[in-house]
């Protein structure tokens, strides 16, 4: 089977196995694990913040950020096919009572600011106000799109000029940073927190990391307690997770890749598949009249796996278990099966 169905379905390498088992490791709940707190201050360091705090999943890592930045019942300005507003189960409302004010961003993936401006509500006797700017780089749901640092900060700009905090989710940051060419520090800055995954891309089994202002990153942590995020002895998923971050400069193969997973399906009868900005690739099967899941179901029985994403479009995923030799086999498959 040639699994495009997300980056999250990569394996540890021998070299995380053998770092997950010499790991050096100690209590995190009383800061004792020094695997973890070099991960974190390592991934401090590489995102220009001032501290990091590991979690167990970029969703945990997203309602964490949520708590801690706006108040209950105050309003998130955010785009309206978000992962966090598609995939994490409502959680703004349920974990911290918050509304959402959705924008569609479309093809842009950030709101503009007049968009921000006209989103944002100030508190008063009958309106909750607005709590959080939520940015999401690259922009999952809408096919992987890269948005530039110029968006983000514009955006971030309009908000804070409100004094509305910004929270970036960056689960998939490097593969923004790779596209855009912009060094991470940099496409971080303009924002108030920001989340990134280690096991998507980079090939980490497990974990992703919030990072922030020290202040913030301390809330962080006790949220982290209440959400039942505290770990023991993890040191011996973070150094697989350190390994990682070695792995943010090769995510440009996975953007090639995928480049050329789209160039060889578009060229098949009844399918669209527009070129990728980095990983995920949106293949349109109206033309051959097949709905995503009938789709899916015939590639599965020529053994490529990918996700539906919609009524007649299916995302597939490159990441670093598949090679231009896997998609090449893979289009000759798909072509089969349709």
């Amino acid at each position: 089977m040639i699994d495009f169905r997300s980056d999250t379905v990569t394996r540890p390498s021998e070299a995380m196995r053998d770092a997950a088992h010499n790991a050096p490791v100690g209590d995190d709940v009383y800061g004792d694990d020094p695997t973890i707190n070099a991960l974190e201050r390592r991934a401090a360091d590489l995102v220009g913040c001032e501290a990091a705090l590991f979690v167990p999943s970029g969703t945990m890592g997203n309602q964490m950020a949520a708590r801690v930045h706006a108040d209950r019942g105050s309003e998130v300005i955010v785009d309206d096919r978000a992962h966090v507003v598609l995939w994490e189960l409502g959680g703004l409302a349920q974990n911290s009572g918050l509304q959402v004010k959705t924008i569609d961003t479309s093809d842009r993936a950030v709101p503009t600011p007049a968009e921000v401006a006209d989103a944002h509500v100030a508190p008063d006797h009958h309106s909750p106000g607005t709590g959080l700017l939520w940015v999401e780089n690259t922009h999952n749901a809408r096919g992987g799109i890269a948005a530039s640092p110029d968006d983000v900060a514009a955006a971030a700009e309009a908000a804070r000029a409100r004094d509305v905090p910004v929270h970036l989710d960056g689960a998939r940051l490097f593969n923004a940073c790779v596209a855009t060419e912009t060094d991470p520090a940099k496409m971080v800055a303009p924002t108030d927190s920001v989340l990134f995954c280690l096991s998507k891309g980079l090939g980490a089994p497990i974990g992703s990391v919030l990072a922030g202002s020290e202040q913030f990153v301390d809330a962080a942590r006790r949220v982290r307690k209440l959400f039942g995020g505290g770990m023991r002895q993890a040191g011996l998923v973070a150094a697989p997770g350190l390994l990682a971050l070695e792995n943010i400069s090769r995510l440009a193969d996975d953007h090639e890749n995928a480049a050329r997973l789209a160039a060889g399906i578009d060229g098949i009868e009844g399918l669209s598949a527009p070129a990728p900005d980095t990983n995920i690739v949106r293949v349109d099967s109206t033309a051959a009249g097949l709905t995503a899941e009938e789709f899916v179901a015939r590639i599965e029985t020529e053994g490529v796996a990918a996700n539906a994403f919609g009524d007649h479009v299916t995302r597939l995923c490159t990441h670093l278990d598949v090679d231009a030799s896997d998609v090449d086999e893979a289009v000759t498959r798909v072509e089969r099966a349709v």
